[in-house]
Order: structure tokens, then sequence, then C-alpha cells
């Protein structure tokens, strides 16, 4: 934990190095950075921190919980003046998921998100084909819906080896 004294303002690099620590509710195998969601930090001369956020899409159920997440992981650490502006311009995509964390994704079950398609507005709901199975990496698999526990999740099924997995979709 990264921790630092009242008398000189914590550096950017020590508030992001706490919020590699804060996981994301929804997908706890990554952190709030690892996801991209943490768009900017700001310390002020004062040591005042801001936490610029973008959520995964503008109805994200899981936003509030990041925020106060973000907030108590900070305030653990000791920065008293901290606060989180959330925008929703740019919007997120899943291009900002780092090659690493999409592996973490795999591994923790979750299909990768594919390449964003750019230009235009996303569809939630469009004809497209199932990812590979995280499991065994088959190609024989389905999407049995659309919209998983969360909307930016489809549930899938492998023929191969007979898991259900979850995709992430992209965005």
């Amino acid at each position: 934990m990264v921790s630092h004294s009242p008398a000189s303002p914590p550096s950017r690099a020590a508030i992001l190095e706490i919020l590699d620590s804060v996981k994301d509710p929804e997908v706890p195998v990554l952190s709030v950075r690892e996801l991209g969601i943490v768009r900017d930090v700001e310390v002020d001369d004062a040591g005042a921190v801001t936490v610029t956020v973008t959520p995964t899409y503008s109805g994200c159920p899981a936003i509030q919980a990041i925020e106060d997440d973000i907030l108590a992981a900070l305030a653990t650490a000791g920065v008293a003046d901290a606060r989180v502006v959330t925008s929703y311009a740019p919007a997120w995509t899943t291009d900002w998921i780092e090659a690493d964390a999409r592996a973490k994704l795999k591994a923790y079950g979750i299909a990768p998100p594919r390449p964003a398609e750019h230009g235009g507005l996303v569809q939630l709901l469009r004809a497209r084909t199932a990812p590979p199975c995280p499991y065994c990496d088959s190609r024989d698999t389905e999407i049995r819906s659309e919209f998983g526990p969360t909307a930016c999740k489809s549930v899938c099924w492998c023929r191969s080896c007979g898991q259900p997995f979850e995709e992430f979709k992209a965005f």
C-alpha cells in the first residue's frame, strides 16, 4: 500500500499505484485501471486528488460502487482530499483494455472483447459470430443470450468442452 506524509502531496504515480488495487466489482480479476475506466489523475499543489473515470457504458450500475471504492482506497492510503469525476465523453471503448488485461479475462473464464467497431452508434444487439472458448480455444461456440449478468457481457456456450462462459462485448 502506498502512503505519503501529510506535508508532501502524493505523486501522480503513487495515486495510480493505489488505483491498481481497486478491482472492478463486476469483473474482479481486473483493476479499474486495467479495465481502462480511469481516464486521468490530477494532483494539485495542495495535494487534492481528482480521478476522472469513464464508465463502460452510460447505464453502468457499478459506477457508484467504483467511485466509492476509489475514494475508500485513497482514504486508506492517507489521501484526505480526493474526488472522483465521471466523464462520458469520449465514450469508453474496449480498445482501452490492454493485452495483459485481456489475458486475465480469458484466464478468469471470460472471452475478451474483440476489436471495437468504430464509426457509428454502438449496437447492443446485432448478428455476430460467437467468440472462441476461453477454456479450450474452440471456435465451436454459440451465443446463448446477448445479455448476461450485465449488459456489457453475453452468455455463450462451447460445444467442444461443454462449458458456459461469458463474453465481454466490444464497444
